[in-house]
């Protein structure tokens, strides 16, 4: 396996869900390493240093929103995708507010979890030719995937920081939930709404990017979407 290719880690505690993984993944073309617990798994984040993370929510001992609680409170760069036979609304908007940059519920298709994994770390593996976007305090730098306000740095998950960049690329203009949902989830079936999920994100990002700040960015626009954009004086 090249060095370069992503490295993902799976934690998940059934040993032939967890092999089937991996399997499919190597072949897929992604370096992968295995854990069964939380404990070996929190090793392997510090050490092995993944560009993503495949976690199962029933773990022995420690269930994996605890995991993932510890890796956002470390404020570790790294994408979490979970995977999961709780599947609820509740469930995922649960997860997502823990910290998980995406969700997919057990059974699912293998084209599917590849292609959600390749959406993830799109952004990551090509960072955009002009590596800062300025809008008015708010600074976005695309190559190291950082943002700040007023010369503060911002703690942004993954998921956060994509869909504050695609905001920002689309700076001035009503972006709706449908153009969200295909462009950052790359969702392409509206059969399952995530309108949700996209929301519990938005409030996530605005609590980080605009409550402590002045003025306000973040934009909802009733009936429409939202809007990343300097006040009109």
């Amino acid at each position: 396996m090249a060095s370069a290719s992503p490295k993902i880690l799976i934690i998940e505690d059934d040993k032939k869900m967890s092999a089937a993984l991996a399997s499919g993944l190597e072949t897929a073309g992604y370096e992968v390493v295995a854990a069964s617990s939380a404990e070996e798994g929190f090793f392997l984040v510090h050490t092995l240093r993944p560009d993503l993370l495949l976690l199962d929510l029933t773990l022995p001992h420690r269930n994996g929103l605890e995991v993932l609680r510890q890796i956002r409170r470390e404020a570790i760069d790294l994408r979490v995708l979970i995977l999961t036979s709780h599947n609820s609304v509740e469930d995922r908007v649960e997860g997502l507010r823990t910290g998980a940059d995406d969700y997919l519920g057990k059974p699912f298709s293998f084209p599917e979890l590849i292609a959600r994994i390749d959406a993830l770390l799109r952004r990551f593996l090509t960072p955009a030719p002009n590596s800062l976007l300025v809008i008015g305090d708010l600074s976005i730098d695309t190559r190291n995937r950082t943002a700040s306000r007023n010369d503060e740095p911002l703690e942004l998950t993954a998921r956060e920081f994509d869909l504050l960049l695609y905001l920002a690329e689309n700076r001035g203009r009503t972006v709706s939930r449908e153009m969200l949902a295909k462009d950052v989830w790359r969702e392409t079936s509206r059969f399952t709404p995530i309108d949700n999920v996209i929301d519990v994100q938005i409030a996530r990002l605005r609590k980080k990017i605009d409550d402590p700040f002045e003025p306000k960015l973040l934009q909802t626009v009733r009936g429409l979407g939202f809007s990343l954009r300097e006040p009109r004086v």
